[in-house]
């Protein structure tokens, strides 16, 4: 099984969209928010058993209702958002912000063997469990000889 998560220039991309945010006037900032983008892209763990494929998402502050599984032409889509919690702050100075918050999209090629109609996803934790149960394995059937 091999699952391709194929996502050229996203680090380009994000340093590019951070470089916009902080040299850009206030009223551009608020036309790029409502373009929809990537604003950060979840770790994900990714492995097999023998009935299914598993994938682990860390998304924590996300909640379930902002999360969006699909599964369509062979490839399974993440997509989602963490929402910001900022306070405005009356003191003057700097504000450090670590937490990104925004819309996040993964996408991963699945194998000819998974069963897209029963895929089912959980959420535990702030870590995205999307389980994809395999097609039974269609065994040969043994034809008897007989003599003539």
């Amino acid at each position: 099984m091999t699952f391709v998560s194929y996502e050229p220039w996203t680090l380009v991309n994000r340093l590019h969209r951070q470089l916009d945010q902080v040299f850009s006037p206030a009223p551009a900032r608020s036309q790029a928010a409502s373009t929809p983008s990537v604003s950060w892209i979840p770790r994900v763990d990714i492995y097999e058993e023998s009935d299914r494929f598993v994938v682990f998402a860390d998304v924590p502050g996300v909640e379930s209702k902002d999360i969006d599984i699909t599964a369509e032409n062979g490839v399974l889509t993440i997509r989602g958002e963490r929402r910001s919690d900022r306070k405005e702050s009356d003191k003057s100075g700097y504000e450090r912000v670590e937490r990104t918050s925004g819309s996040f999209l993964r996408r991963f090629t699945l194998p000819e063997s998974a069963n897209t109609e029963t895929i089912k996803a959980k959420q535990t934790n702030g870590v995205l469990e999307v389980s994809i149960p395999k097609h039974p394995q269609v065994q040969p059937r043994r034809i008897s000889v007989e003599a003539a």
